[in-house]
C-alpha cells in the first residue's frame, strides 16, 4: 500500500518518528508553523543533537518533505500530531498548543484520513477531541533521549488507545503499524493515557530507589558498582533496569508525567506521598555536588575555579531542560566557572562563567574538576597537576587517568 504520512509539529517527537517512518520505506510530510525551522530542515540542518537523526533523514531525503503549508495535509492517509508538550518549572504540561494544533490540522484532513495523537497528552484528552472516533487514535511514545531513533524504528512493542478497542484498526493505519514487527496493544483512550503516565512513574521509582540506596552505600561504606551486578541478574528487577544512580530526574519527560500523576491524586494526602517521595529525593540528589563543596568549604574562597565538563540533561543530546548543570551553574552564582559540553550551549550569561570549545581550554587553571555528565570523551581526560579535588558522580574516570599524587575524588554510590 502506497501511503504518504503527515507529521505535524517537529519538536525532537516529530522528527524522530519522521525520520523512522521514512526508514520504513513510507512517503512522510513533515509540517511546521516555523518557517525557519522548515527551510532549515528542506536543507536537511537538523536543529537537535540526536544520534542517527540526521544521518537517517538525509540517506531518506527522497521520501522526504518538509512544509509549512497546512493544505498539503490532504494527501496524506495518516497525519499524526508530534509535537512534544511544553512543560513549565513545576514540570506540567503546558496543552494550549496541542489542542491548537489539533484544531487547525482537522481543517485540512481528508474524510479517510486517519489521525494519530503522539504527544504527551494527560488521562480524558482523546474523548474531548471532537473527530470521528474511528479514525482518532493515540499512540503512546517511549521515545528516550540520546536513543530517540533506535526507540522509534525497533520498539518493543506499540500501544495503541481506541475509542472502541473491539473495533479493528483501520486497515491504512494496521498497514503502518506492522512494518514496525512489534507487538501492538490495544486498549481504551483512557487506558493508554495512563499507560504512558504508568511507564514513566515505573521509572522514576526505579531512579529514585536506586539513588536512594547509592546514598546509603557511602554512609556504610558500600560500593554500589559491587551491588549493581548482583541485582541485574534478579529477573524480577532485570539487566535493563535504571541502576545507575544518577543527579535527580530531569530532561522534562519524567516530570510531565509526574505532574499528570499529581492531577488525577490531587488532594489525597496517602497518594501524593509517592509524588511528593520522587520530587523530594530529585531535589536532594540535584544538590549533590553542591552539597559536597559546601561541606569541604570550597565556596567560600573566590581564588577557586571550578571546571564543569557537562551542561545536557545527560550524554547524546543537546537538551538542557532541567539540567542538574544548569542548577549547579546558577548555585555557583559569582564563582570563577570554566564550563565545556560537546552539543549544549548556555543559554544564558552569567559573570565568570565561560564556555569553552575545547576540554583542555575548560580545563586550564582550575583545581576543581566537576563531570557532570557521562559523555564518552570525558573518559579520555587526563587530569593535569593543577587537579586537587575531582568530583566525578558518574565514575568517568579511571585511575590511569588521574595523577598517582594525592587527588580528592567523590563519586555516587561509593
Amino acid at each position: 500500500m502506497n501511503l504518504r504520512v503527515g507529521f505535524v509539529g517537529l519538536s525532537h517527537l516529530g522528527l524522530n518518528y519522521l525520520a523512522a517512518a521514512a526508514e520504513k520505506n513510507f512517503k512522510t510530510i513533515g509540517f511546521d508553523m516555523n518557517s525557519k525551522l522548515i527551510s532549515k530542515l528542506n536543507k536537511f540542518d537538523v536543529p537537535l543533537s540526536e544520534p542517527y537523526l540526521e544521518k537517517n533523514l538525509r540517506k531518506n531525503k527522497n521520501l522526504i518533505s518538509f512544509s509549512d503549508d497546512f493544505s498539503l495535509i490532504k494527501k496524506c492517509d495518516i497525519v499524526f500530531i508530534s509535537q512534544d508538550v511544553k512543560t513549565n518549572k513545576n514540570g506540567t504540561g503546558k496543552l494550549e498548543d496541542i489542542k491548537f494544533l489539533i484544531n487547525y490540522t482537522k481543517k485540512f484532513i481528508k474524510k479517510e484520513t486517519i489521525l494519530v495523537i503522539l504527544s504527551q497528552i494527560q488521562p480524558k484528552f482523546m474523548k474531548n477531541i471532537k473527530f470521528d472516533k474511528t479514525r482518532l487514535f493515540y499512540q503512546v511514545e517511549t521515545l528516550v533521549f540520546g536513543r530517540a531513533v533506535e526507540r522509534a524504528l525497533y520498539p518493543e512493542r506499540i500501544i495503541i488507545g481506541c475509542y472502541n478497542k473491539n473495533i479493528p484498526i483501520k486497515k491504512k493505519y494496521l498497514v503502518y503499524l506492522k512494518k514496525f514487527k512489534c507487538p501492538l496493544i490495544k486498549m481504551k483512550y483512557e487506558s493508554a493515557e495512563l499507560t504512558k503516565i504508568a511507564i514513566n512513574t515505573f521509572l522514576t521509582s526505579s531512579i529514585t530507589t536506586t539513588n536512594v540506596l547509592s546514598e546509603i552505600c557511602n554512609r556504610v561504606s558500600a560500593d554500589w558498582s559491587e551491588i549493581k551486578p548482583a541485582i541485574m541478574l534478579d529477573e524480577r528487577i532485570g539487566k535493563k533496569a535504571y541502576l545507575n544512580p544518577g543527579l535527580g530526574i530531569s530532561g522534562g519527560n519524567l516530570e510531565r508525567d509526574i505532574s499528570s500523576l499529581k492531577k488525577l491524586i490531587k488532594s489525597d494526602k496517602n497518594l501524593k506521598l509517592l509524588t511528593d517521595s520522587f520530587e523530594k529525593n530529585s531535589k536532594y540528589m540535584k544538590s549533590w555536588v553542591y552539597r559536597i563543596l559546601k561541606k569541604r568549604k570550597l565556596l567560600n574562597n573566590s581564588k577557586n575555579s571550578f571546571s564543569i565538563l557537562g551542561v545536557s540533561y545527560k550524554e547524546n543530546t543537546n537538551s538542557i531542560k532541567n539540567s542538574p548543570s544548569i542548577e549547579l551553574i546558577q548555585s555557583l552564582k559569582g564563582k570563577n566557572l570554566r564550563v565545556y559540553d560537546p552539543k549544549a550551549v548556555l543559554q544564558y550569561k552569567q559573570r565568570n562563567c565561560i564556555q569553552f570549545k575545547s576540554i583542555d581550554q575548560a580545563l586550564l587553571k582550575s583545581k576543581i574538576l566537576i563531570l557532570m555528565v557521562p559523555w564518552k570523551e570525558f573518559k579520555n581526560i587526563k587530569v593535569k597537576k593543577n587537579i586537587k579535588l575531582i568530583i566525578d558522580p558518574f565514575r568517568i574516570l579511571k585511575n590511569k587517568n588521574i595523577p598517582k599524587k594525592k587527588i580528592e575524588y567523590y563519586s555516587l554510590g561509593k
